[in-house]
C-alpha cells in the first residue's frame, strides 16, 4: 500500500472549467484574469496593490529590491527561514544576519529583530514557518523595512491579527503544496501607494516575461472562492491531530492559544525523541513524515545554542506530517493513530 501523499492541490474536476475557459477564449498570457486574482488577493490581506509573478524568487528579488538597500547592506532574518532567501540576497549582493525565533510563535522574536537592527541590518524579513504569525510582535518599531512572507501563514489568525499585518510589503507563494495555488507563482504586495510607484517602475521592464499567465491565475481566482470552506477542513483537521498529540510526550510547533486559528498549512510537531525514529515509525504505517527545517538557514549553525537556543530545538527535532483538506476519513483516523503513538 501506497504511503498517503504529503501534500495535495485543492482542486476538483469542476474547477477545471475555470481554467479551460481561458483556453476557449484564447486568453492565457497574463491579461483579465490575473488582474481579477491579484485584486482578490489584495482583499484578502488588506493590500493596496502588488503584482503576480511565476516564481516565488521573481517576487522575493523584486520585494529586496524594492527596498532600494546599497550594496553591502545586512538583512535580519530568523535562523529557521528557507535557503532561498540566502540565494537571493547573495545574488542582490546582500548578507542575511540570524537571529533567534520566539518560543512561542516560532517566527524572528522581537528581542532578536532589535538586536539585528542596532547590530546594522537595514531591513527585516520575516519568515512565518507552519500556519505561525507573530502575534504581538511589532517589527515596524524599529524604524527598517520589514518584509513579510505569508507563504506558509496565508488566512491564520489571531484575534483580529491576521497573516498579513506586520509587514510594510507582503510575500506570497502559490505553489503545488501551497494553501493557495497556481501550480506555481506568488505575489508581492504593498501596504503604501508610495512603494506602488517604486514597484511598477522597477517592474516594467522585465512585466511581460515575469507576469503570471491567466492560465494559471484561474486557478488561484477558483482557489480563493472556495478559500473558507478548505480552511475550515484543515483547521478541523489540524485541531484533531493537536488532540491525539496530547497523548504523547511531544508538543506542537508554535502558538498553543486556543484563541489562535491556524491556517493548517501544516502540522509540525517537536520531538522529545529522534525525528529519524518517528519517521520510520510513520512510515511503517503508510504515513508520509519529514523533517520540517532540515533545509533552514541554521543547518550549519546546528551547534550555536548560545545563538539560537530556541532555534535548533526544532531545527534537529521537528516532524511535519500530511494536512489537507482532500485527505480521506480512514487517512485522518490513520494519521490520528500516527501522532498518537509517535515514539
Amino acid at each position: 500500500m501506497a504511503l498517503i501523499p504529503f501534500y495535495k492541490p485543492t482542486l476538483r474536476r469542476k474547477d477545471m472549467d475555470a481554467v479551460l475557459q481561458t483556453m476557449v477564449d484564447e486568453r492565457i498570457g497574463p491579461g483579465e484574469r490575473k488582474n481579477a486574482f491579484l485584486k482578490e488577493f489584495c482583499a484578502q490581506v488588506g493590500a493596496q496593490g502588488g503584482i503576480v509573478v511565476r516564481s516565488f524568487p521573481q517576487a522575493l528579488r523584486n520585494a529586496l529590491l524594492l527596498c532600494q538597500l546599497p550594496q553591502g547592506s545586512t538583512i535580519g532574518v530568523s535562523a529557521l527561514s528557507p535557503q532561498i532567501y540566502a540565494t537571493i540576497a547573495e545574488e542582490l549582493g546582500y548578507l542575511l544576519e540570524l537571529g533567534d525565533i520566539d518560543p512561542e510563535h516560532g517566527c524572528l522574536s522581537v528581542y532578536e529583530a532589535k538586536r539585528l537592527v542596532e547590530a546594522g541590518c537595514s531591513a527585516l524579513l520575516i519568515h512565518e514557518p507552519m500556519c505561525q504569525i507573530p502575534h504581538l510582535a511589532d517589527y515596524r518599531q524599529f524604524g527598517v523595512r520589514v518584509i513579510e512572507d505569508i507563504s506558509q501563514s496565508f488566512a491564520s489568525a489571531y484575534d483580529d491579527q491576521v497573516a498579513g499585518s506586520w509587514g510594510d510589503l507582503i510575500l506570497c507563494s502559490f505553489e503545488e503544496d501551497s494553501v493557495i495555488s497556481t501550480a506555481g507563482g506568488a505575489a508581492l504586495v504593498y501596504k503604501n501607494e508610495q512603494d506602488g510607484v517604486l514597484l511598477r517602475r522597477l517592474f516594467k521592464p522585465l512585466q511581460e516575461f515575469e507576469e503570471l499567465p491567466d492560465l494559471n491565475a484561474a486557478l488561484g481566482i477558483i482557489q480563493l472562492a472556495g478559500l473558507d470552506e478548505h480552511i475550515a477542513k484543515r483547521r478541523e483537521f489540524h485541531a484533531l491531530f493537536s488532540k491525539a498529540l496530547l497523548k504523547t510526550q511531544h508538543k506542537l510547533y508554535g502558538i498553543g492559544n486556543i484563541d489562535f486559528q491556524p491556517n493548517g498549512y501544516g502540522f509540525c510537531v517537536i520531538l522529545d525523541s529522534k525525528a529519524e525514529e518517528a519517521i520510520k515509525f510513520a512510515n511503517k504505517y503508510q504515513v508520509s513524515a519529514k523533517k520540517t527545517f532540515s533545509e533552514s538557514l541554521i543547518k550549519p549553525f546546528l551547534d550555536c545554542f548560545d545563538l539560537y537556543p530556541n532555534a535548533i530545538p526544532p531545527a534537529l527535532r521537528s516532524l511535519s506530517l500530511p494536512i489537507y483538506p482532500f485527505l480521506k476519513q480512514s487517512d485522518v483516523e490513520l494519521l490520528m493513530k500516527v501522532i498518537s503513538h509517535l515514539p
